[in-house]
């Protein structure tokens, strides 16, 4: 048998362990997709996480976690009479050739770049009015800056050199500052929003993915701020009592530790 029958044959196996489960499981039984969503959302975090660490073994079970939750919405999809797994393969068969002209057709296509471009040229003439209609409402506030300026950079709408990118960044934090100086609430939060909408940008140009950055950075502190603690606690101190010097103190010596 080779590799490609087997991996057939274990995904066959897995459409006949979810018909037995949705048979016979009652807490299959009584799923929906509105039930299953926000575990789905939880599934991709953790992949997430998986990724960001490194972690080939847990990435390889998270994946199997997405992977059941796609035959499950599938499951109850051809309970409904709406689609079922074989649709769903296909449809995204047929669209990976539709969108990849420059491989199943006769477009040219050499860079990353041109590809992102013909990829939303062709979203808009399947009937789309925007090519930001593909950016979901429901994402996080960073991811979905991050999806907005991507598409809108396909259009052609971006700049054109890092360093103006740069420029505008520092641009905006000035507007920041001023706002705060006067101390309106309402427009020192619209400038900080610019701030971050214009970092984000600037992340682009230099290849940086923000929220992976930001991520990092989030367990990067945790580390740092619980050998602090730690830390502390050995010298019969408390947080609480010290000044932020003593502190500082300890930060370094967290810093070092993780260096």
């Amino acid at each position: 048998m080779t590799q490609r029958e087997k991996q057939m044959e274990a995904f066959g196996e897995l459409l006949d362990i979810m018909d037995e489960l949705r048979e016979k499981c009652p807490w299959d039984k009584k799923q929906t997709m509105q039930s299953l969503r926000h575990l789905t959302i939880e599934e991709t975090y953790e992949l997430g996480d998986a990724i960001l660490d490194d972690d080939q073994d847990e990435i390889r079970k998270e994946l199997g976690d997405l992977l059941l939750h796609i035959v499950f919405y599938s499951k109850i999809g051809s309970e409904k009479k709406s689609f079922d797994i074989l649709e769903v393969i296909r449809g995204i068969n047929e669209k990976l050739i539709h969108r990849h002209p420059h491989v199943y057709g006769d477009v040219e296509a050499q860079t990353e770049e041109q590809v992102a471009k013909n990829w939303e040229q062709l979203k808009l003439k399947e009937g789309k009015k925007s090519v930001l209609e593909g950016v979901p409402k429901s994402l996080p506030a960073m991811i979905k800056a991050s999806r907005i300026q991507d598409k809108a950079a396909s259009s052609g709408f971006d700049w054109d050199e890092t360093e103006q990118v740069f420029t505008k960044v520092q641009e905006e934090i000035k507007e920041l500052h001023d706002e705060v100086v006067r101390e309106d609430p309402v427009r020192i939060e619209s400038e900080f929003g610019d701030v971050l909408f214009s970092l984000i940008n600037y992340a682009r140009f230099i290849k940086v993915d923000p929220e992976s950055a930001l991520e990092r950075t989030n367990k990067k502190f945790i580390k740092r701020f619980q050998f602090l603690e730690n830390e502390v606690r050995k010298n019969g101190q408390s947080l609480k009592d010290m000044s932020l010097d003593e502190m500082d103190v300890y930060w370094n010596k967290s810093k070092s530790h993780f260096k």
